[in-house]
């Protein structure tokens, strides 16, 4: 968790505002595209509901395609909820559904790298996450919010400037908020300037094994 800093954003009625300037307001999601999978997450706690005060992992295909997630974080009651290609946007308007009725204490979140490549601005993917975070906190003001560096791929490689920069807006939103977390996972992820590609998979797009035990030990660290 970050010191306490003098924040360097400020939220006003109508949208946010990062140093003077306005940050557009939030995304829409792709509601119809991921009804399906949040109608299978709805089934399944139908028959067996996620602990409440537990620890929910939500976001892309990085947290959906972690099936060692409960495996690597034994002594945390740790549980999945990531649906694959979603934005920011796709989580904040399910919070209702796949967020909110579990009240977990920590959210642990990765998104932002379809956003980015969908074309969204660094200061869009803050304000989609600014306004994750008021959805959450507005119900659950005790739960912590914890994002996870996007994380550079060779898949990608040409977004990183927006995706560093992304990445910093959230890292600087984080500081000073005792509820925020930033979690930095690009150092671990790169060799000599690049990604390191034995962390990825053949699609050079998603984490393997050795990547997500990688993360494993960065993400650990901040588990509550």
């Amino acid at each position: 968790m970050f010191s306490t800093t003098r924040p360097i954003f400020y939220l006003i009625a109508s949208g946010f505002v990062l140093g003077g300037a306005e940050l557009p307001p939030p995304s829409a999601a792709n509601v119809e595209k991921w009804e399906k999978a949040i109608v299978a997450f709805e089934a399944a706690d139908k028959g067996k509901m996620p602990p409440k005060n537990g620890i929910l992992f939500i976001g892309s295909s990085s947290i959906r395609r972690w099936k060692s997630l409960a495996e690597d974080f034994p002594s945390h009651p740790v549980y999945n909820r990531g649906f694959g290609g979603s934005q920011i946007a796709d989580s904040l308007h399910f919070a209702d559904r796949i967020v909110l009725p579990y009240k977990p204490r920590q959210i642990v979140m990765f998104a932002g790298s379809n956003d980015i490549n969908a074309g969204k601005s660094p200061e869009q993917v803050l304000s989609d996450f600014i306004a994750f975070t008021r959805k959450v906190h507005a119900t659950l003001p005790k739960a912590q919010i914890s994002w996870i560096a996007i994380t550079p791929c060779m898949k990608r490689w040409e977004q990183f400037a927006d995706v560093t920069r992304a990445n910093k807006l959230v890292a600087d939103y984080c500081k000073g908020r005792a509820q925020l977390d930033y979690i930095h996972t690009t150092p671990e992820m790169m060799l000599n300037g690049k990604p390191n590609e034995d962390l990825f998979a053949s699609d050079r797009l998603h984490l393997n094994e050795l990547g997500y035990a990688v993360w494993t030990s960065i993400i650990g660290k901040f588990l509550k």
